[in-house]
C-alpha cells in the first residue's frame, strides 16, 4: 500500500464532473477519482477547514466516532472494479478493530476531518494512476537502461556469489 494525500479537486474538462486528485509523497503519481458534486463540496469544506453551523453528514460521522471513543486508524482504497473504486474505513475502539465499507469520496471526506492517513493498494495505483512527473520517470528509466547496458556477468557473480563453491 502507498500513502497518498489529497492534492485537491479538479473538474473534468469534457464532462465538468468533479475529480478528487490523490498524490503520492514523491508527487510522481496521481490517482484521479470521479466523485459527485456533494462529495466534492464535503472534501473542499474539509480542505478549507470550513466549520458549518450545524454538522453535515461527514461531521456527524466524526462526532459519532469521537462520542463512542472510536478512532479512524486509516482509510484504504483497496480495489477498482468496472471503473468503480472501493474503500474501507479501518475503525478501532479499544482492542476491537473493524473494517467498514465506504465510497472513496466519503472515506476521504472523513479522513480529512480526522487527519487520518489515506492508503491506496498498489494494484489500484498501477491500474488507475497517471504520471505527474514525466521528466523524473524518464530520468529514472534512462539511469536503469545505462546500468543494465554497463552490467557485466562478473558483476553479478561478485554481487550475488557463486553457488558452485
Amino acid at each position: 500500500m502507498i500513502e497518498m494525500k489529497v492534492a485537491g479537486i479538479a473538474l473534468d474538462a469534457i464532462t465538468r464532473s468533479p475529480i478528487v486528485l490523490l498524490k503520492d509523497s514523491s508527487d510522481r503519481r496521481a490517482l484521479p477519482i470521479y466523485i459527485g458534486q456533494e462529495q466534492a463540496r464535503a472534501i473542499m469544506g474539509a480542505l478549507e477547514n470550513q466549520k458549518p453551523p450545524r454538522p453535515l453528514t461527514h461531521d456527524l460521522i466524526v462526532n459519532l466516532l469521537e462520542t463512542w471513543n472510536m478512532t479512524l486508524e486509516k482509510v484504504i482504497i483497496h480495489s477498482l472494479q468496472k471503473d468503480t473504486f472501493y474503500a474501507a474505513l479501518i475503525v478501532q475502539q479499544g482492542e476491537v478493530k473493524k473494517e467498514i465499507d465506504a465510497r472513496p469520496s466519503d472515506a476521504i471526506a472523513i479522513a480529512l476531518r480526522t487527519n487520518t492517513p489515506i492508503w491506496v493498494m498498489e494494484e489500484v495505483i498501477a491500474d488507475a494512476s497517471i504520471p505527474v512527473d514525466r521528466d523524473a520517470d524518464e530520468a529514472e528509466q534512462q539511469a536503469f537502461r545505462e546500468f543494465v547496458s554497463n552490467l557485466r556477468p562478473e558483476d553479478l557473480i561478485k554481487r550475488f556469489g557463486n553457488d558452485d563453491s
